[in-house]
């Protein structure tokens, strides 16, 4: 299983404001991160996952958390950590014959999952824009980016890790 974190970020990393996106809706953005995820798992920390509840993402949701043991959701589960997280999503994937299971924040599950990340694909937003949520910073030595595609207002790079 590949183990790949989604997010859109702006110039100076931010991800969020007030648990919201700080720069105006992109529509190409959510299509292609909906096509994206649409058929595997997702991990993903409890605020993001009850801020989706009405459209949630991925076909199984494995919500990370310390403070709820179950979710209402015939489709997700928890994990107490990491470790916890990523063995329910080799499960799913292999219940669900996908190869990639992704992460989608918020900025503490980010970070908590960027060792154990095999890829990352990231919409690079355009401009900087104040917030109180920012994607982790990573070494571009450990990381290169495979592919590129630009939009308009953002770049999306796919980032794998470096062998070694």
């Amino acid at each position: 299983m590949k183990l790949v974190s989604v997010a859109a970020l702006a110039e100076n990393r931010v991800i969020g404001k007030e648990g919201e996106v700080p720069w105006p809706h992109i529509e190409a953005d959510v299509r292609q991160y909906r096509e994206r995820v649409a058929g595997s798992p997702v991990v993903l920390g409890r605020r993001t996952f009850d801020s989706m509840r009405d459209d949630l993402p991925g076909s199984r949701q494995i919500v990370v958390s310390r403070s709820v043991d179950a979710v209402d959701v015939p489709t997700a589960v928890v994990a107490n950590g990491d470790e916890e997280a990523i063995e329910l999503a080799r499960e799913a994937a292999a219940e669900t014959g996908v190869e990639t299971t992704y992460v989608l924040g918020g900025g503490g599950i980010y970070a908590l999952f960027q060792p154990h990340l095999d890829g990352m694909a990231l919409s690079h937003v355009d401009g900087a824009y104040e917030g109180d949520t920012v994607y982790p910073e990573w070494d571009e030595n450990e990381w290169e980016v495979a592919a590129e595609t630009p939009y308009d207002r953002f770049t999306l790079r796919e980032w794998t890790r470096r062998a070694g």
